[in-house]
């Protein structure tokens, strides 16, 4: 079969002024990016026509090196939604460049399931992640401008919170001294980069409404605290108008194609296991108004992207999905089932049924918000109709839907039999209102408890004394009714990334907590989560090339 890129330069795309004349798009509101992408004027959101029609998750079992394909299954839906005559519109998050660098290759789906012109969105896209990480290091540097500027007044801050992004896996900027040398330089402090994806200005904009709710949120950022204790935010610089000048285009979602020129809508917002892991909420509303059906997906497993989907997403936008879909592989049940990776394409229909307990958790996890599920099985070339079937009966135990995506390689064709199901179970039993795991006025404590035993299955939770001192500030601050972010290893139920068996009963340790006062949640650092990923042994760029004026190695 071709690669993913092959299949991608060799597709026809359409206008992309003519795709938003189809869904009824006002010229007035679209800003083209050359011929096949455009900006979309937060005026083309609808509150009340949105109402009518019907969000749809796509979430996934825990992720295994091999890949699971919610992407390709997110796009899959909509193109077989639109096959059967359905209106679907997509709406997903933005590639980041650290993992098309380093693991992924890319984020844009796979096959004949692609979001198109696939190489610019992995790429640099509309400029929006250089918007952010510009954004993020103004900040930064603003804050040390004004810490030089005002030292000889006296004022300084025991404790800096805020770090400068970068949107590439760089291990060696974990941890940083700046302003080393004479004076001039400015004043040495220890610091670090977090990768841009993890920024609370990403955060910020998958929140903002408009420009005035951005210049609020971006006020009420907490860069530290002075030696009495007191609190200090950008808003106390004066600069949040100059950092939301930087972000002002940036915050129009991006229209797109997918292979078959069906409608996608990309914006912000990647990484379920550092940050929220969910694109913006105005994308997610334009989809909504524009399309009778919306598909989006939230990142990594639904112990990660679908509870902070659910927690903080839908918390704080009011949204209320009529579906969940759970993707599910062979090779993704097998290695939860013991086999070891290099084996994983071999038929073992016994492994596949030991690697149950993970679909039967997350089924269990996601019916907690009282969600109705479809089971997607995301159809490899190798998988047997045993092992499916397999798969199908068991779903048929949980008393779930279930159908087999074959989108891959059959485009809107292999994703009718999911289409029909998933268009026949919101017809017929649509989820009920979205019932949350914690209450808003439960303690910090609580809530991450509730994540961590509820979803995760820990036994036991502690604090360390870095995040001790975190909570009383945030009760001092009056920000324990914000929801929270448990950042974690997307690869186990615990924190351990290498346990693919049952964790049920393991202790988490909260190791620090960020209040990001601005996005409007609290992150819980667990484990030995890095937000600042490095590069693996032979890292993606190795094969990323330009050959006869085509790029190769995006997948």
């Amino acid at each position: 079969m071709k690669t993913d890129i092959e299949i991608a330069q060799e597709t026809t795309l359409r206008r992309i002024d003519d795709i938003a004349k189809e869904l009824g798009i006002d010229e007035n509101h679209i800003e083209p990016y050359g011929r096949y992408i455009a900006k979309v004027s937060l005026d083309a959101i609808d509150e009340e026509r949105m109402k009518r029609h019907n969000l749809i998750l796509v979430t996934a079992i825990s992720p295994t090196k091999a890949g699971i394909g919610k992407t390709t299954v997110s796009v899959g839906l909509a193109l077989g939604l639109n096959k059967i005559g359905k209106k679907a519109v997509v709406a997903l998050r933005e590639p980041s460049l650290g993992p098309c660098f380093g693991m992924k290759g890319g984020a844009c789906g796979g096959g004949y399931a692609q979001l198109l012109p696939m190489d610019k969105i992995n790429l640099h896209f509309t400029g929006d992640f250089h918007a952010i990480t510009t954004a993020n290091n103004m900040i930064a540097a603003l804050l040390d401008n004004y810490l030089y500027q005002h030292a000889k007044d006296g004022f300084r801050l025991k404790t800096i919170l805020w770090k400068r992004v970068l949107d590439v896996n760089d291990r060696s900027l974990r941890q940083i001294i700046t302003g080393l040398g004479p004076l001039t330089n400015g004043i040495p402090t220890q610091t670090g980069f977090d990768i841009t994806p993890a920024s609370e200005i990403m955060g910020i904009m998958c929140f903002a409404k408009d420009i005035d709710d951005l210049k609020r949120r971006i006020g009420n950022i907490l860069l530290g605290f002075d030696y009495q204790d007191k609190p200090f935010y950008v808003r106390d610089m004066g600069v949040e108008g100059s950092i939301a000048v930087l972000l002002k285009d940036a915050l129009k979602p991006n229209l797109v194609q997918t292979t078959e020129g069906t409608p996608a809508i990309v914006h912000c917002g990647p990484f379920a296991n550092i940050a929220h892991g969910c694109n913006s909420v105005v994308a997610t509303k334009m989809a909504l108004t524009l399309g009778d059906y919306a598909i989006t997906e939230a990142g990594f497993g639904a112990d990660l992207g679908a509870e902070k989907f659910y927690d903080i997403k839908c918390r704080t936008a009011g949204l209320q999905p009529a579906l969940t879909v759970l993707v599910v592989t062979l090779q993704a049940l097998k290695m939860h089932g013991g086999v070891a990776y290099q084996d994983i394409k071999e038929p073992n229909i016994e492994a596949v049924k030991q690697g149950f307990w993970n679909l039967d958790k997350h089924v269990e996890n996601i019916k907690r918000f009282g969600q109705k599920i479809v089971v997607a099985f995301n159809r490899y070339n190798n998988d047997t109709e045993e092992e499916i079937e397999a798969v199908r009966a068991h779903c048929q135990e949980l008393g779930v839907g279930f159908a087999v995506n074959n989108a891959f390689a059959e485009g809107g064709k292999g994703a009718e039999e999911l289409a029909n199901t998933v268009v026949k179970t919101i017809e017929d039993t649509p989820s009920p209102k979205l019932q949350y795991l914690y209450k808003d006025d439960d303690s910090v404590k609580d809530k991450i408890e509730a994540v961590a035993k509820k979803i995760y299955g820990a036994g036991s939770v502690s604090f360390a004394r870095k995040a001790e001192t975190q909570l009383k500030h945030i009760y001092d601050l009056g920000l324990s009714g914000l929801p929270v972010c448990v950042a974690k290893t997307q690869y186990s139920f615990s924190v351990d990334p290498k346990a693919y068996g049952k964790t049920d009963g393991f202790h988490l340790d909260v190791a620090d907590i960020v209040i990001n006062s601005g996005s409007g949640m609290i992150v819980a650092i667990a484990g030995n989560i890095l937000r600042m990923p490095g590069l693996p042994a032979t890292p993606q760029a190795n094969n990323i090339d330009i050959v006869d004026g085509k790029i190769v190695g995006l997948s």
